[in-house]
């Protein structure tokens, strides 16, 4: 039964915030990592399992989600998951060492995982079923801003306070998200009491998400499978998850129903959602290193050049709702935001050395735009032919497939980065030679603006021969950066033919999960 007035707001309101707890958590910590690597003692590889095990531990839980919801109640375990998640952020500030700070988050992980897609659940059992756009909307304010924000508010903590603060702010937004839970979310039945619970289920998906996502995030870092234990992990995920889908085809009682992938248009939203991933949490992994690395800009002035474009999507996603509602079809939404990804990255695919923050701000509102296109008509058309108990369960495997995505992407866009960089460096190297006229006006001009700065004649040559070296690298660099946003945005236009493939709708109804 949909909410009616206020209370409906309020309900949106508190979903929203929750969720916008986990995902902003998803990325606030990486711009604290130096900090936290000096405070604690800890090498940069050790800390980055901060960020490590906190996915790990959110994607293993995603796609369990819908059916510990359906089992101990919706209500419930979203309290449940907010209460930890808030327990968890106050555990992590007060860790002394870098252990207890990994396991806290590894617990803030497992919370989080609960927190998203029982939020979409329960805001698309509030609102009424002509407006499940709007809802859809309002939702994806979260899931698409907070990535984005997460490390410009991170940045602006660390300006004036200290890394715990990072964790510290999540507590008293936590309590009014646990009040407001408690108060004004209705109970829903636990249609799962008394079943058996699938534990080779749970050890199989744990195993098999764990050891892929694990794989992801250190791949690069470990020169992925020339260390053993990374390619222990990609056959022990390639297995896992061969076992976990048979298991639960077998089993009566499964805890992720693989049933619902007989609609088409789910199935087909899968892929999408890993698309969307791919494209969100790439471009926002390779925009920032592409500023602070090359262009000198400091993590708070980076974060602040994002704040537009997400701001851009915020003032967008309600509008996106409305033109659902009137029966614009989701496939030319999706289309548009896929294309106007791509005009994105075309545009910074063209940065040079001397671009400042004024050349970005068109590119990012283009981006923002897109996201907005994108996140609300592909989210509509992946669930618009699930029932019942189905939306649980579709929705959990629709954020699971999203951050995989985006881990994917991030994988792949770093061992891009690593590959090309040498390939570019290469070919740039075969015009250092004598026989270049620009290479010798170059070097000469180096040598005669040392000399005049009073240097000897031997010192300035190799000065000039370190300046000449410095400049290869920005050049291959920005060549390398300019790679990573092509294969971003060419992937966004080539799947835009994927979304004709689903089920066209007028005035898409999406029913209310109503357990």
């Amino acid at each position: 039964m949909a909410e009616q007035g206020l209370k409906k707001w309020i309900i949106t309101f508190t979903v929203i915030t929750a969720s916008l707890l986990e995902l902003i958590d998803t990325t606030i910590v990486n711009v604290a990592l130096p900090q936290i690597q000096g405070n604690l003692g800890a090498t940069l590889e050790d800390v980055a399992w901060l960020s490590t095990g906190y996915a790990v531990a959110n994607v293993i839980v995603l796609p369990m989600s819908g059916w510990l919801g359906s089992r101990f109640g919706r209500k419930n375990y979203f309290l449940t998951s907010i209460i930890l998640f808030t327990i968890a952020s106050f555990l992590c500030g007060n860790a002394t060492s870098l252990g207890e700070l990994v396991m806290f988050r590894i617990l803030q992980g497992i919370a989080g995982g609960g927190l998203i897609s029982t939020a979409q659940a329960i805001l698309i059992e509030t609102w009424p079923r002509e407006d499940i756009g709007i809802a859809t909307a309002l939702f994806g304010l979260g899931a698409v801003v907070g990535p984005t924000v997460g490390p410009t508010i991170g940045g602006y903590i660390l300006d004036i306070s200290s890394w715990p603060w990072i964790f510290y702010v999540n507590i008293p937004v936590g309590i009014l998200a646990a009040y407001c839970t408690y108060t004004y979310i209705k109970k829903t039945p636990r249609d799962g009491q008394g079943q058996p619970v699938d534990w080779w289920g749970i050890a199989l998906l744990a195993i098999a998400v764990g050891s892929l996502q694990t794989v992801l995030e250190k791949g690069e870092s470990e020169d992925w499978f020339s260390t053993p234990y990374i390619t222990v992990l990609a056959v022990t995920s390639v297995f896992g998850l061969l076992l976990f889908i048979w298991r639960e085809m077998s089993t009566d009682h499964p805890i992720v129903n693989f049933k619902i992938m007989r609609h088409r248009s789910f199935s087909i939203g899968m892929f999408t959602s890993f698309i969307l991933g791919f494209g969100l949490y790439g471009s926002v992994f390779v925009f920032p290193v592409f500023c602070q690395n090359l262009l000198g800009f400091s993590p708070l002035q980076t974060g602040e050049l994002l704040f537009p474009g997400g701001l851009c999507t915020i003032v967008m996603m309600p509008f996106i709702g409305i033109f659902l509602k009137k029966g614009i079809p989701a496939q030319f939404m999706a289309s548009m935001g896929m294309f106007l990804f791509f005009v994105f990255c075309s545009m910074l695919s063209k940065s040079t050395l001397a671009s400042g923050t004024g050349d970005f701000f068109l590119p990012l509102i283009i981006r923002g735009i897109g996201m907005a296109l994108l996140f609300v008509p592909l989210t509509t058309l992946a669930i618009q032919d699930l029932k019942g108990a189905e939306v649980g369960q579709g929705s959990g495997l629709n954020n699971m497939m999203r951050q995989l995505g985006g881990s994917f992407g991030i994988a792949a866009l770093t061992t891009l980065i690593h590959t090309r960089q040498g390939f570019h460096r290469s070919n740039l190297l075969t015009n250092i030679n004598d026989y270049n006229p620009a290479f010798t006006t170059r070097f000469n001009a180096y040598i005669s603006n040392f000399v005049a700065k009073g240097y000897n004649l031997l010192d300035a040559k190799a000065m000039a021969i370190r300046a000449i070296d410095g400049t290869v690298t920005k050049q291959a660099l920005l060549l390398t950066y300019s790679d990573a946003y092509w294969v971003v945005g060419l992937i966004l236009l080539c799947s835009i033919p994927l979304v004709f493939l689903q089920k066209f709708k007028k005035n898409v109804e999406i029913p209310a999960d109503v357990h």
